[in-house]
């Protein structure tokens, strides 16, 4: 079984469209070869680090960010033009706070500790753009934790806590101290690396390569 490690963060709308493309890489590498298999894992990546943990204004961000409110707006176009073909449609002016994301990563890793992530990452996704939700709040994170089958009082417990705070910001200071800028990145059996949200031929042809060879 191949390992695939995914670097991204909630807030970058590429992580999002990355995960549909790479779905779609696995299920062609899947019907070419007989037996492949391969498991996710979720590795966090802050992409503005200094956000502070209250969270900020989204637009006013951006448009610091890209220089102008017509800059950011060809961003959402070029966007939302690539997750069209994915069945993703975002709602950009839904969001007015862009979030730290610490909670949110903690929160995956962990749920990682008890299983396949998969289902939280997606609806984490879709709160922040699709339906504009904060995922920087607690509360939030324990309502989709508990939507997504994970007991909601165990959940708000370890997130009210400092549990595994040091591990996933070492866990992201050990992505950047490897090279890691640009997300999402996807680090495939862990030897070969592919940056960006790539097409998925790029994802299927590292998939099959990392199964010749393993």
């Amino acid at each position: 079984m191949l390992t695939i490690e995914i670097v991204s963060d909630l807030v970058c709308p590429w992580c999002f469209i990355g995960l549909r493309r790479l779905s779609t890489a696995i299920e062609q590498v899947r019907r070419e070869i007989p037996g492949f298999s391969c498991r996710k894992v979720w590795r966090p990546f802050f992409l503005n680090p200094d956000t502070p943990p209250q969270g900020e204004p989204y637009m006013p961000f951006l448009e610091a960010k890209f220089g102008s409110r017509e800059a950011v707006e060809a961003l959402f176009a070029r966007v939302r033009e690539a997750g069209r073909a994915y069945d993703l449609d975002y709602a950009f002016e839904r969001i007015t706070l862009r979030a730290n994301t610490l909670q949110a990563h903690r929160l995956i890793h962990w749920a990682q500790q008890r299983g396949e992530a998969e289902q939280l990452v997606e609806r984490l996704f879709v709160a922040q753009f699709q339906r504009g939700e904060y995922v920087g709040d607690v509360a939030l994170l324990t309502q989709i934790a508990a939507e997504c089958g994970y007991p909601p009082a165990e959940v708000a417990a370890y997130l009210a806590s400092t549990q595994d705070v040091d591990t996933v910001r070492s866990q992201e200071a050990e992505g950047r101290a490897a090279g890691i800028r640009q997300v999402p990145t996807f680090i495939v059996d862990r030897r070969l690396v592919v940056v960006g949200a790539e097409d998925p031929a790029v994802l299927a042809e590292a998939m099959r390569q990392a199964w010749a060879s393993s």
